[in-house]
C-alpha cells in the first residue's frame, strides 16, 4: 500500500521541487524521506554532491536511506532511464510497493543540453509508469537558466512545496504533445560558419566517409567510430523515411564534430523515439536509437521545412 501524498495513486508520482534556499530545499525532502524510512520503504537520494551532504547532515544519525554515488549515471538520457529502470524493477522484485528518490540532474546539462534532459523528464513519466515509483527532482531557481526552469513546469504533473503541500502544475504537458513539438533545439555558434561538409541526398557510405575525412583528431577512436555509426543511420532513415530532399551538414572544430541532417518530412512518429528502446516497429527509431546512445549530445527539431536531427560528438556545452 502507497504512502504519503502518492497513497492511492498508481504508477508514476513524479513531482519537481523549485527551490531558492537550502532550507527550502530540506523543508521538502526532509519528511519525504524520513516518511519513506518510516513506511518500510525503499529511499533513495541522488543528488549532486553538496547537497548530498547537505540533506546527509540533517538526517538523523542511522537513517537507512540509500545514497547513490555521482558518475555516469547521467552521461546521457537513455542511460539514466536504463540505469533507473534496473534499480526500479531490483526494488519491486524484493516486495517493495513504493519507491522513494530525490534527485537532480548536474548543472551543466541545464545549459545547451538541456533539450535531450527536457526530453528525458517528460519522457519518463511513460517509462518509469509501471513502478509504484514516487520521485522528486530538485531544481535550483538562483541557478537554473529560465529556458530549463519553463520546461520543469511543463515535465512535471507537480510541484512538491515547503508547506508540505503538493500543487498541480497549470503548464503540464503529456508526454505525447510535448515529445513530439521537438523545438527546443538551440543552435550550436558553429552553425553560424560555413560547414567542413555539405551534402544533398547523400548515401550512408557517402556520409560515412564525408565524417572520418573532417576528423581533425579531437576525438578519441570509438567516439570517431559511434558518430560514423550514428550519422550513417540517421542519413539511412532521412532517405527511407523522409521527405527528399535529405541534406547533410557538418562542422569539425577543436573540441567537438556537429552533424545535421534534415529532409522536408515530419520527422518519427514515436514522440519517444531514442529515448526508450525502439522494439515497436516505429519508423527511423532504431537509428535514433543508436545515436541517443552514441552521441554527446542530440537534438531534435521540427517546423514548417521539416525536420533536423544534429548529433554532437566531443564537448557538447556552448554559451547560450
Amino acid at each position: 500500500m502507497r504512502t504519503g501524498a502518492a497513497a492511492g495513486h498508481v504508477g508514476y508520482f513524479h513531482e519537481a521541487i523549485l527551490y531558492d534556499s537550502d532550507e527550502h530545499l530540506l523543508a521538502v525532502v526532509l519528511p519525504f524521506l524520513l516518511g519513506g524510512v518510516e513506511a518500510g520503504e525503499p529511499t533513495v537520494v541522488g543528488l549532486g554532491g553538496r547537497n548530498a551532504e547537505l540533506v546527509r547532515r540533517a538526517l538523523p544519525a542511522g537513517t537507512e536511506v540509500t545514497f547513490l554515488p555521482g558518475g555516469d549515471v547521467y552521461a546521457r538520457p537513455t542511460a539514466a532511464i536504463r540505469s533507473y529502470r534496473k534499480l526500479l524493477a531490483s526494488y519491486v522484485a524484493d516486495g517493495a510497493r513504493q519507491i522513494r528518490i530525490v534527485g537532480e540532474l548536474p548543472p551543466p546539462v541545464l545549459g545547451a543540453t538541456f533539450d535531450w534532459w527536457a526530453r528525458y523528464e517528460s519522457a519518463i513519466n511513460h517509462a518509469y509508469d509501471d513502478f509504484p515509483l514516487w520521485s522528486m527532482c530538485a531544481y535550483d531557481t538562483r541557478t537554473a537558466p529560465a529556458r530549463a526552469l519553463a520546461e520543469v513546469t511543463r515535465t512535471h504533473p507537480r510541484v512538491a512545496l515547503p508547506d508540505g503541500s503538493h500543487a498541480p502544475t497549470d503548464d503540464y504537458t503529456e508526454p505525447p504533445t510535448y515529445l513530439a513539438e521537438q523545438r527546443l533545439m538551440l543552435p550550436d555558434p558553429v552553425q553560424r560558419t560555413a560547414p567542413a561538409v555539405e551534402l544533398t541526398d547523400p548515401t550512408p557510405a557517402e556520409a560515412r566517409d564525408a565524417v572520418r575525412a573532417a576528423h581533425l583528431g579531437q576525438l578519441p577512436a570509438d567516439g570517431v567510430d559511434d558518430l560514423v555509426v550514428s550519422v550513417s543511420e540517421v542519413v539511412s532513415n532521412a532517405l527511407r523515411h523522409g521527405v527528399p530532399p535529405v541534406r547533410m551538414r557538418l562542422w569539425s572544430t577543436a573540441d567537438r564534430m556537429v552533424v545535421t541532417v534534415c529532409d522536408g518530412g515530419p520527422g518519427p512518429t514515436d514522440p519517444y523515439a531514442g529515448l526508450l528502446p525502439a522494439g515497436n516497429g516505429a519508423a527511423g527509431g532504431l537509428g535514433l536509437w543508436i545515436s541517443h546512445q552514441s552521441c554527446d549530445h542530440v537534438a531534435l527539431h521540427r517546423d514548417a521545412d521539416g525536420f533536423t536531427i544534429r548529433l554532437t560528438a566531443g564537448n557538447p556545452h556552448f554559451p547560450v
